[in-house]
């Protein structure tokens, strides 16, 4: 049975919507929908946390170096606090560096998911949703050259989760948070090449 441990912050955990809208759980349903079998998500994420605190947790709760599959999807907290990109490239390094070793050291079983973009959520509109918008790119930017370097997959999903401007039912209901149907097409985009991701490691 796959094991599979997912990192992160409230897109993760799937704030204000059931443990089982949130995309993890999603993925690894659609994952037994194709007689994958594999074990219920392995979670370390919370709502608020920074790449910073994700680290503090990581390290807290230690997790063994047995996992088959790793996500990665932090720094929307860094960019909200205001924190120094800096910080994030550094933090974020070494969050993919212990992703890979919890993945069996192995990059191929590691993938990111890039910042969604609240920028165009009505918790924004009064928050300078354009500079929102343009940080969290910065972010996505840094994160994608780090996954490139160590060898991990790198999904961008913001461009769909910018949808939720005209599409409000892509929201939850804090209207700011995606909403299932969200997580859903999250899930529907990444899945075929996570498969594939898959198949490579049972060769290997």
């Amino acid at each position: 049975m796959l094991q599979y441990l997912a990192l992160g912050d409230s897109y993760t955990i799937g704030e204000a919507v059931a443990e089982q809208q949130s995309w993890p759980h999603q993925l690894v349903n659609k994952l037994r929908e194709q007689a994958i079998d594999v074990a219920a998500p392995k979670l370390i994420a919370t709502t608020g946390w920074t790449t910073g605190e994700l680290l503090a947790a990581i390290e807290k709760e230690n997790p063994p170096s047995a996992y088959n599959l790793v996500s990665l999807l932090i720094g929307v907290n860094n960019q909200y606090r205001g924190y120094h990109l800096d910080l994030y490239r550094e933090d974020f390094t070494r969050l993919v560096q212990k992703a890979i070793f919890y993945a069996r050291k192995k990059p191929e079983g590691v993938f990111v998911l890039s910042i969604p973009d609240y920028g165009v959520t009505p918790f924004a509109a009064e928050k300078q949703p354009q500079q929102i918008s343009r940080e969290v790119e910065e972010y996505n930017t840094i994160a994608q050259g780090i996954c490139q370097r160590l060898g991990v997959t790198y999904y961008n999903i913001t461009e769909n989760s910018k949808r939720a401007a005209l599409e409000p039912d892509l929201l939850a209901d804090d209207k700011l948070h995606p909403s299932g149907k969200m997580y859903t097409e999250w899930v529907e985009q990444i899945y075929p090449n996570v498969v594939k991701q898959i198949r490579l490691l049972q060769k290997v």
